[in-house]
């Protein structure tokens, strides 16, 4: 065929680049915020179904399958909580009857806004620490003796204790040391709260990822310090006042040394016996953990024989020992928080919500992957938020997931969050009809509860050498928190760990070359951070990084790793080059 015979086609038609015309900010805003308020029927479920998960499970629970490992684990957890929740406000620096309050409204929420189907939600060691030391500073500058001894004492506010002992007039509103006290603590929660939504609303939940496992491990292990050291003086039954400022370990030792010679021989007795009854039935836990159906009871059992003991002794009386005194049954009306006190205690809500929602997240993650199910961050942090606001009205402090209680839920058979509305059941029950039978209960009791539960925390001081040969980094890491924690303050000491770890990712991204059993490794950064989940391209054991570079704490860095595998090349047969987008 001829070229003249070939059939004409047209020439290809060029593609035209249209070109966007971008929309003016004011009506663009317009738009989105017509988008997101608009109104239908689907929406208006899935809304409801995303802020309320409890809709879209409890309609498919499982009755027959589900309901003895929830009620199991509901009441037993249950039974932990009722004297923990009244010990740990000896932390707080409030009332006992206030700790139940939280427990039981805390449970109740979290049952209907949390994606979690094993973690407790309620009163954290290190929560209520942070409460306490706030309640504490407010308290003593509102002119309020925080020594039991001295009423008479002039505590250096300007005003006299003996007036400080009765009321005083903040705002215009008169306080009693008490109602102060729950009133700083009910706006400090109110604000932790409110952070925490605002966090959830604005998609914040990514500050959590500055808060590396070395660091939070270092952070817990410092503010158990911290706690043991505040709780020592009920052991010995010393009425010193809480260090105000930094540097309180170190005081509050030098303080106890001092009065030593003040202890009351009851209050002493009484904490070493609590404390071998509880070290012990921890230990026969651990050891025949597998032949145990459920946790042994120990805190409920020293705490019934310890209030009959104190009762039946008048060990009150007798010894001058300190009891919890009075708790009331029933609940007090509701409150709004007092607004004209949050401007005092603004900042120190900003740690707390970080803390306690960094720890709910990670708890709420573990446990799901433990399980083979998914949670949501960010309705887990609207649900610690809602946890924090509404309660702050019903006279509650601030909350968070506890490690401790949500292992024994998943321990005893927990299958959903119905095990956290009974657990509020228990406590339900001992705010209506047994409450008042813990007038007796001594303080160097709880003291105790407080003290044995930081045994995990504690240990951690055993893992360092091993820490040390696996990544110096995050030993050092760790070993900084900790001491920043505990030399000088709870915050200073997370603002301390925080810095640090990240001078430490920044040290690290800028001196690439590792070496592993004679193997080197050449990391080129290209970008911002490294993929949260890093390991997985790996073949275990070619490549170990510091975990403050693995564990979500920076993210979405390109790089390129050229390494060797070390068994192939003893072999002599090549070496390896992967690339990681």
């Amino acid at each position: 065929m001829e070229p003249q015979d070939l059939p004409l086609t047209d020439p290809p038609q060029l593609l035209e680049r249209r070109v966007r015309k971008a929309q003016p900010p004011l009506s663009a805003l317009r738009s989105r915020v017509k988008e997101e308020v608009a109104c239908s029927m689907p929406r208006a479920r899935s809304t409801l179904l995303g802020f309320f998960p409890v809709v879209s499970w409890l309609p498919k629970y499982k009755l027959q399958e589900y309901v003895w490992g929830d009620l199991m684990s509901g009441v037993i957890v249950g039974i932990i909580l009722v004297p923990q929740a009244i010990a740990y406000c000896l932390l707080a620096g409030v009332q006992p009857i206030y700790g139940l309050y939280t427990s039981f409204f805390a449970n109740i929420i979290y049952f209907f806004m949390g994606t979690s189907r094993h973690v407790s939600v309620g009163i954290f060691s290190l929560m209520s620490l942070m409460v306490g030391q706030v309640v504490d500073r407010e308290v003593f500058q509102a002119g309020f003796d925080l020594s039991d001894t001295d009423p008479g004492s002039f505590n250096g506010t300007g005003v006299a204790s003996n007036l400080s002992a009765a009321t005083v007039e903040v705002m215009g509103v008169v306080y009693s040391k008490e109602c102060y006290a729950i009133a700083i603590a009910a706006a400090l929660t109110l604000l932790a709260g409110i952070y925490q939504v605002l966090m959830a609303v604005f998609r914040l939940g990514f500050v959590s990822v500055y808060l590396s496992a070395p660091m939070l491990d270092g952070f817990a292990t410092g503010a158990s310090l911290t706690i043991l050291t505040v709780q020592a003086k009920y052991l010995l039954g010393l009425k010193i006042p809480r260090h105000q400022g930094y540097g309180t370990v170190v005081v509050t030792w030098i303080n106890i040394f001092a009065n030593i010679q003040n202890t009351n021989l009851c209050d002493l007795v009484t904490s070493a016996i609590c404390i071998f009854v509880l070290v012990a039935g921890k230990e026969i836990q651990d050891r025949y953990k597998s032949r145990l159906k459920i946790p042994l009871p120990t805190e409920l059992v020293v705490v019934a024989g310890a209030t009959l003991a104190s009762h039946f002794g008048n060990l009150n009386a007798l010894y001058d020992s300190s009891v919890s005194g009075h708790i009331p049954t029933g609940f007090i009306p509701p409150t709004v928080p007092a607004l004209d006190l949050m401007h005092r205690v603004a900042l120190d809500a900003v740690p707390m919500a970080v803390i306690s929602f960094a720890f709910t997240v990670s708890l709420s993650e573990m446990f799901a992957k433990k399980n083979g199910y998914t949670v949501r961050p960010n309705q887990e942090m609207l649900a610690i938020g809602c946890c924090n606001i509404i309660p702050s009205f019903f006279h509650c402090f601030t909350t968070s997931a506890a490690l401790a209680k949500t292992m024994v839920k998943d321990s005893t058979g927990c299958q959903t969050q119905v095990s956290s509305l009974i657990s509020a059941l228990v406590v339900l029950l001992v705010l209506l009809f047994f409450a008042p039978y813990f007038y007796s209960l001594q303080k160097c009791v709880l003291a105790c509860i407080i003290i044995v539960s930081l045994r995990g925390a504690l240990r951690k001081f055993r893992d360092v050498p091993a820490k040390w040969r696996v990544s110096r980094a995050d030993a050092v890491v760790w070993l900084v928190a900790m001491a920043a924690t505990v030399l000088i303050s709870v915050e200073i000491g997370l603002v301390v760990g925080v810095v640090f770890s990240m001078v430490c990712v920044i040290f690290v991204t800028q001196n690439p070359k590792v070496g592993l059993g004679g193997v080197s490794f050449f990391v080129s950064v290209t970008y911002a951070s490294f993929h949260p989940s890093l390991p997985s391209y790996f073949p275990p054991p070619f490549l170990s990084l510091p975990s403050f570079l693995t564990s979500g704490n920076v993210r979405m860095m390109q790089f390129v790793c050229v390494y060797t595998v070390y068994h192939l090349l003893n072999e002599g047969r090549y070496s390896k080059c992967v690339a990681i987008h």
